[in-house]
């Protein structure tokens, strides 16, 4: 296995990467800004290493001061978590070319999942359902109307180099897509410094299902899927495992269809795989080419330790697991904890943790980077915290997650904690009975 691993991450990533590292017994390094010089992170690194200012730029999105830090340590390998770097091409590449293993998957596949427009040709190609759209970036106005005209309205304008909702719109009528079309356009280049944009058909009431999946170079698995609809703003809040509303035979299709088109694609690593369900019918989204934020929902439901395999794949080109270990028992919920106020727009909430009891017990996890007296920066993304637990059926994993957020105190800054209580208690989604959408249509907040 690998002697030391530079994380190129902070936060609660981080952490979790450094928990699995010291498990294989691997060294690690921790990279931070000026202001995480006393965060969770560094403390629990066996070295850390200061690469700039606390603008991203500066620091967790430049290249040239982790690699230095990659150099100064010794590390083999560089483990990007998610967010920042870790489905950025060029940082793969440079990763690779100075003899160093990125922890996931080619520049090639990251290049080629990254791109929306290519992913989808690529999902179409190997057997998945697409959702109806442009084939390709749709450069004017003209072209866009054209497009609209012949799917129908409603839909959706996406940045073809993004995600997380920046970008995107959705137009109800022909006479807001010009408006829309080029505040799109604007997004895109500020975001992801590429206007490149592609339309597709809105989807009123759809769940958001996603898959994970697992690959090296001669065998694919997968972890079954997440049901990720609790959204706001194309951000998710809550997901969890099974999916509640797809049927035995509909999972049973969506899995073995995504391990094929992964298969295909000679993956190598974590992966997840995304779709649009309504209707009985399921439609590719995108492919994220990381772990994901919600990986340790599949990790309770499986009992698998999605990033001590990653750590295995990247050291050997196969993964260590087969088909028949996967054996998803009970329901598994996870909450994220957001740094956030939700009575007011959701407007951030930095500042110092004062009081700091996070709760525990049978089949209880949380996943964080918090502590009494750390601070809480405006910075970075707002995540801080996530609570993960999992019952023998979905009611007793909706009441053990009521009873840790109860135990869940955090003084000194404002969360989203409360929120997920009404969440949880509301009979919608008692009854899953919602979609992506429900949130800003209940208005909670």
């Amino acid at each position: 296995m690998f002697n030391k691993v530079l994380i190129a991450n902070r936060g609660e990533i981080a952490v979790r990467v450094i928990r699995a590292c010291k498990e294989w017994g691997i060294k690690t390094v921790a990279v931070h800004s000026d202001v995480d010089s006393d965060s969770m992170h560094v403390r629990l690194a066996d070295e850390s290493v200061c690469i700039g200012s606390h603008q991203p730029q500066n620091s967790y999105l430049n290249i040239s001061s982790i690699m230095s830090a990659v150099d100064l340590t010794g590390a083999e390998a560089v483990h990007p978590g998610y967010g920042f770097l870790s489905e950025n091409a060029k940082f793969s590449e440079i990763v690779n070319k100075h003899g160093i293993k990125f922890i996931g998957p080619s520049a090639k596949i990251i290049s080629m999942m990254g791109d929306k427009i290519e992913a989808k040709r690529v999902a179409k190609k190997y057997g998945l359902p697409v959702i109806e759209g442009s084939e390709a970036g749709v450069k004017s106005l003209d072209e866009a109307k054209s497009i609209c005209k012949e799917i129908g309205y409603p839909v959706l304008i996406k940045a073809a180099g993004g995600g997380g909702g920046k970008g995107m719109k959705i137009v109800e009528e022909e006479e807001k897509l010009e408006s829309l079309f080029l505040l799109a356009k604007s997004e895109a280049k500020k975001f992801f410094n590429n206007d490149e944009l592609y339309i597709e058909k809105y989807f009123k009431n759809p769940r958001h299902i996603e898959v994970q999946i697992m690959s090296g170079k001669n065998k694919t698995v997968q972890l079954g899927e997440r049901d990720c609809s609790v959204q706001r703003r194309h951000q998710k809040l809550i997901e969890e495992t099974p999916s509640p509303v797809i049927t035995e035979n509909e999972r049973k299709d969506l899995l073995e269809k995504t391990v094929k088109m992964v298969e295909q694609i000679n993956y190598e690593g974590a992966g997840t795989v995304e779709f649009i369900y309504e209707n009985g019918k399921f439609y590719f989204l995108e492919m994220n080419t990381r772990v994901q934020v919600e990986h340790p929902v599949t990790e309770v439901q499986t009992g698998i330790d999605i990033v001590k395999e990653q750590l295995w794949i990247a050291f050997t080109g196969e993964t260590a697991l087969k088909q028949s270990d996967i054996n998803p028992r009970g329901h598994t919920i996870e909450c994220r904890i957001n740094a956030e106020n939700p009575s007011l727009n959701f407007q951030p909430s930095p500042g110092t943790i004062s009081v700091c009891h996070q709760p525990s017990g049978f089949r209880t996890r949380v996943d964080g980077s918090v502590f009494q007296g750390c601070k809480v920066t405006p910075y970075y993304d707002s995540l801080i915290a996530k609570v993960i637990c999992k019952g023998r059926n979905r009611t007793e994993a909706i009441q053990r997650t009521l009873r840790s957020l109860d135990e869940f105190v955090l003084e000194g800054i404002t969360t989203t904690i409360d929120l997920h209580k009404k969440i949880l208690k509301h009979k919608k989604f008692l009854s899953s009975n919602f979609d992506t959408n429900w949130l800003e249509k209940e208005k909670f907040f």
